[in-house]
């Protein structure tokens, strides 16, 4: 996660301009569906080489937009990823929306470099089928917490439209707040805790903690107990962390009883490759039955998104 958050703080983001719409019907057949509720399109800057992957040491197979585009989208019909809630630069997330549609769920996408949108706007966009989650809202880095008034609006609108709400949670690199337009990053405000009083005046908000609220697990694991409406997605923390790690983590949470409220996510970036670890970081973990991670891939979104015709 340290080196994940590494890179999302530096990075150099334009539209994609891949149409891919050819990579929808290459799906592996055979493979039981899955949600992945956490995918970020993101583009590749002409001639600037592309993050290695932090787990690999290897650079990214896709040298250019297109080819990531078109790799990442193909991944997700090759693992038989039916839904996937992509977000990023709104105008890239568009374009894989447009080449995918029965896949791509568009994010909206928050951080140092993307502020919170025009909620006329966002409104707008929710009631015409033009975005489907406020998420990924990386608050943390623009030294926001997630009850901070300003936000209030927003949870209003996605708890009166019935729209999900996916916050960033956890920790980053050693040096964050050093890095450029990271200096209102804090440890503290990645505190899943810290969402207690949203929930508490939106009661019927769908909110879910993205990165499994690590390392946070006894926080993680209060707001779960007290207020069912919370899911929590493991994107990241199941291919970053060491697999020992990710499944110590893991049966803490499945011990504790919140198997139906685990999501799948991959995090993919940059490296189309990370979709296939994530999904083995799940697969791997021999504690869990195939219905516990049937209900982690694709149950447990269906329902949390209520994903009608499922």
């Amino acid at each position: 996660m340290r080196e994940l958050m590494a890179l999302m703080a530096l990075l150099l983001v334009t539209a994609c301009a891949s149409p891919p719409a050819v990579v929808q019907t290459t799906v592996s057949k055979g493979k039981p569906p899955i949600v992945d509720m956490h995918l970020h399109a993101y583009s590749l800057a002409d001639g600037t080489a592309p993050p290695e992957n932090p787990v690999t040491g290897r650079p990214s197979t896709s040298r250019t937009t297109a080819e990531l585009c078109d790799a990442s989208l193909a991944a997700l019909a090759r693992y038989n990823i039916v839904k996937a809630v992509t977000s990023g630069p709104a105008e890239t997330v568009a374009q894989w929306r447009a080449a995918a549609p029965t896949r791509v769920l568009v994010g909206v996408y928050v951080d140092e470099d993307n502020p919170l949108p025009d909620l006329a706007t966002l409104q707008a966009d929710i009631l015409a089928g033009r975005v489907h989650v406020p998420g990924e809202l990386v608050l943390q880095h623009r030294g926001m917490a997630p009850n901070d008034p300003r936000l209030e609006p927003y949870y209003a609108l996605a708890e009166e439209l019935d729209v999900p709400v996916g916050i960033h949670t956890g920790i980053g690199p050693p040096g964050t707040p050093y890095l450029p337009g990271l200096q209102g990053f804090r440890v503290t405000l990645g505190n899943p805790a810290l969402v207690e009083e949203v929930l508490v005046r939106h009661p019927r908000l769908r909110l879910y903690l993205m990165h499994g609220g690590a390392p946070y697990l006894q926080e993680t694991k209060a707001i779960l107990a007290v207020y069912p409406q919370v899911y929590l997605d493991l994107a990241t923390i199941n291919w970053i962390l060491s697999r020992q790690e990710f499944h110590n983590y893991l049966r803490e949470l499945m011990l504790a009883g919140f198997g139906k409220r685990l999501l799948f996510g991959s995090d993919q970036m940059f490296w189309p490759e990370a979709i296939g670890m994530a999904i083995e970081g799940i697969e791997s973990a021999s504690f869990l039955s195939e219905p516990e991670k049937r209900d982690i891939f694709y149950n447990n979104a269906v329902r949390f998104l209520k994903l009608k015709g499922e």
